[in-house]
């Protein structure tokens, strides 16, 4: 049994009551806090011990894996070693040893890479261009709209780079694709109010009647026009404040097929580890965020290329399949292991 995504960190427990004679992996596709965090949950014992039903713990980083096996340690008093905790049953006797491990997600290279080459695709990022005034740069943010995303922080940062004339609204238009999500809570109805605020805001200081700064889309689209909107992103700015690995920015590279354009990418999210080659930068730091963009936006062609080929090898390596498959791999030894 593969467990999925924190909702149900409680059934990998509930399965091993069940059914101690599976094989039960759980993967967790958001960041795990550091103890000091943690320690705040209520529930902190009963989700450490729903997890440790599993005999594999799947992260998306190792400093995820790191976080989980020190709130174990210290919050049930774990006998942790070499990322395994040997846990026991109510009489006391272990049951088995639960491992954590980091598999960073990834995703479906090839039907990125085949929409990208296609005709059709190829002459609606041609179209997008040309309704939006054929300007030299295209920065492209897509995300749900969630505050840890970090759409404010680059909002914001756009906002100053065309207030100090360091971008120009004939020059440079922002797409800023926000996909509905959660807005039955108030405090997403909250974030969209203030996001559309400032987008009504910057277009109303900056807007020509031929040109617009920000062009805000709170929609979901195919993924066929979401790829024709990776082709004609210039730069792709994903400012994450955490993110378990933004899958957003791991399209953008793989629809480069020619290795152009440039990944502007915030540090805490998981892709940062895997696509080294990114423009990282701490979306916190608005100074630092203005003068990565603008680093982003003057790339030379020659240093687009080489980041652009470096990362889309690394994804092209390590597609969703290979995450499945090192996962299962992973689970199958870890019970060999514990069986022997």
């Amino acid at each position: 049994m593969w467990v999925q995504d924190y909702q149900l960190q409680l059934v990998p427990s509930m399965l091993r009551r069940a059914r101690p004679d599976l094989r039960i992996g759980f993967f967790n596709h958001i960041p795990f806090p550091p103890p000091e965090i943690f320690a705040q949950l209520p529930w902190r014992q009963a989700i450490i011990e729903g997890l440790l039903g599993a005999d594999l713990v799947g992260f998306q980083r190792p400093s995820d894996a790191a976080n989980f096996m020190r709130s174990a340690r210290r919050f049930i008093g774990a006998s942790v070693k070499q990322q395994q905790v040997h846990v026991k049953g109510a009489d006391g006797q272990i049951t088995h040893i639960a491992r954590a491990q980091a598999f960073p997600i990834s995703i479906a290279v090839d039907q990125i890479s085949e929409l990208a080459e296609r005709p059709d695709i190829i002459e609606r990022s041609r179209q997008i261009r040309q309704d939006l005034g054929n300007p030299k740069t295209i920065l492209l943010g897509v995300d749900r709209l969630d505050y840890t995303k970090g759409i404010p922080h680059r909002l914001k940062a756009f906002e100053e780079l065309l207030k100090e004339g360091r971008l120009t609204v004939e020059d440079a238009t922002l797409i800023q694709v926000a996909s509905p999500s959660r807005e039955r809570v108030r405090q997403y109805r909250l974030l969209r109010e203030e996001i559309e605020g400032t987008v009504g805001h910057i277009n109303g200081s900056f807007d020509t009647m031929q040109n617009t700064a920000v062009r805000y889309l709170h929609h979901s689209y195919p993924v066929e026009e979401m790829v024709a909107l990776y082709l004609a992103a210039d730069v792709m700015l994903v400012t994450a404040l955490r993110d378990g690995m933004n899958l957003v920015a791991k399209e953008y590279v793989t629809a480069r097929t020619n290795n152009t354009g440039a990944l502007v990418l915030s540090e805490f999210t998981g892709a940062a580890d895997q696509l080294k080659q990114a423009l990282l930068m701490n979306p916190h730091d608005i100074d630092g965020l203005k003068n990565t963009i603008m680093r982003a936006v003057n790339l030379p062609p020659n240093e687009s290329r080489r980041r652009m080929k470096s990362m889309r090898k690394q994804i092209l390596d390590h597609d969703v399949d290979h995450w499945s498959a090192e996962f299962l791999s992973a689970l199958a030894e870890t019970v060999v292991r514990d069986d022997s």
